[in-house]
């Protein structure tokens, strides 16, 4: 196939070192934490940048997030690959799960189960997706998200189970005997 004439299109981004921010991150709770992505003290992750995520509002065991997708999410079919979205559910699942958490504790997936409702396309110039915690736990957190289009309609939802673990305390070397 002749693809000699097509427009080209690039995009760069930026982000900071992850290690920047992960240094917070045993000190703080999650709530205290995602404030301060929220407010711009503690640099958003890379995958925020590369996903064009960003954070709005974090309470206990709720978080809103924005996306702005592009045509470099686009698939084959000419619609948002439905991998944009679940990024965008799994994160606020997720993060509406670390809001609940006080400092030294972490979470990860178990499941999340996506639903897709409609199709996404550039005519959803900014998606906004709101993250809730159904049931809190010391050992399993129960979440639900949804991403909706600017006009409220809703178009895809999530529900996750997330496992809670202390974090791990950094290891010394023992002597031997």
């Amino acid at each position: 196939m002749d693809t000699s004439g097509q427009a080209e299109r690039s995009e760069t981004f930026s982000w900071t070192d992850p290690k920047v921010g992960l240094k917070y991150l045993p000190t703080m709770s999650g709530l205290d934490f995602l404030s301060g992505m929220r407010d711009g003290s503690i640099p958003r992750p890379p995958m925020a940048s590369l996903m064009n995520l960003r954070l709005l509002a974090v309470e206990n065991g709720r978080v809103e997030f924005e996306c702005r997708p592009g045509e470099a999410h686009y698939n084959p079919l000419g619609v948002v690959h439905g991998g944009l979205a679940c990024t965008l559910l799994d994160t606020v699942v997720g993060c509406a799960a670390h809001s609940t958490l006080a400092a030294g504790f972490g979470y990860t997936s178990i499941d999340l189960s996506v639903s897709y409702l409609r199709p996404i396309t550039l005519q959803h110039a900014v998606l906004r997706a709101e993250g809730t915690v159904v049931k809190s736990g010391s050992r399993v957190i129960f979440a639900e998200g949804r991403v909706l289009a600017p006009d409220g309609g809703l178009l895809a939802t999530a529900t996750s189970s997330l496992l809670v673990f202390a974090a791990a305390a950094p290891t010394q070397a023992t002597p031997k005997a």
